[in-house]
């Protein structure tokens, strides 16, 4: 038996709102200490993964480990009819075709349950190994997902410098260019709103802007992105939740790929 409940739908609402759009199928991957994902996009640059560890949930219940495969629209629509303050629990036998979705409304004393098909999703595992980053950079997710909004408006691609004193975002594109440049802030108040670098190594790489924009859909999930930057290997952009994770692993733009 496979029984996870959420005081509240938002976080799993959010959490699926933010890959759901990168990926359309997706292995839920259910266990005894939580529940993983780990996808990739239709062009093979973006991978997911994901952690809601069982810390995450108000009760959680995993007899036997189980995965539930299913259509990421129709999970999402599914979501749509609950309230964000509703309490969301997933239900799965140890051997499921279908997956039980019960809203609950502790004011309004209403149940809302659907049951959605699973699907059986073929997929690859891939084993990501902790690279030693040359740079790691931690700053607010609004003031990320703005920068990367306002330049996407120039360019389709983005580049991001990292140097001891700045962090700088550029884009370049018919219309002219555009610079986003932030520097170390401590807020002793709310830690949250600090932009931090750490330097191995100066680091200028460049990405897709339109995988970016997929990225910052987890912006809602947590106040701070971390975003970890080594040359000729995958950027690493994190959301951490209370217990676990969003991450997205990009493979940055080599000049053969802009030609």
């Amino acid at each position: 038996m496979f029984e996870a409940k959420f005081e509240q739908a938002a976080l799993f609402k959010k959490i699926i709102d933010a890959i759901k759009d990168t990926t359309s199928l997706c292995n839920f991957n259910c266990t005894e200490h939580g529940i993983t994902v780990q996808a990739v996009d239709d062009s093979r640059v973006l991978l997911i993964s994901l952690l809601i560890g069982s810390d995450c949930f108000q009760s959680y219940r995993c007899d036997k480990s189980i995965t539930l495969g299913m259509d990421m629209s129709n999970l999402s629509k599914v979501l749509k009819t609950g309230n964000a303050n509703d309490s969301l629990t997933l239900m799965a036998e140890d051997s499921p075709d279908s997956l039980l979705i019960v809203f609950e409304e502790s004011e309004k004393s209403k149940i809302s349950e659907y049951t959605l098909k699973l699907m059986d999703i073929e997929s690859d595992y891939f084993n990501i190994d902790d690279i030693e980053q040359d740079s790691l950079i931690t700053l607010p997710a609004s003031e990320f997902q703005k920068t990367v909004k306002d330049l996407s408006q120039i360019s389709d691609s983005l580049a991001i410098l990292v140097t001891k004193d700045t962090i700088k975002f550029h884009v370049k594109g018919e219309m002219g260019d555009g610079d986003v440049i932030l520097k170390p802030a401590v807020d002793l108040e709310n830690t949250d709103n600090s932009v931090k670098i750490e330097l191995n190594k100066a680091v200028n790489l460049n990405f897709g802007i339109k995988y970016i924009l997929d990225i910052i859909k987890g912006s809602s999930l947590a106040p701070a992105i971390t975003i970890k930057l080594t040359d000729q290997n995958p950027a690493l952009f994190e959301f951490k939740l209370s217990s676990g994770y969003l991450r997205f692993y990009l493979a940055p733009k080599f000049e053969e790929d802009e030609e």
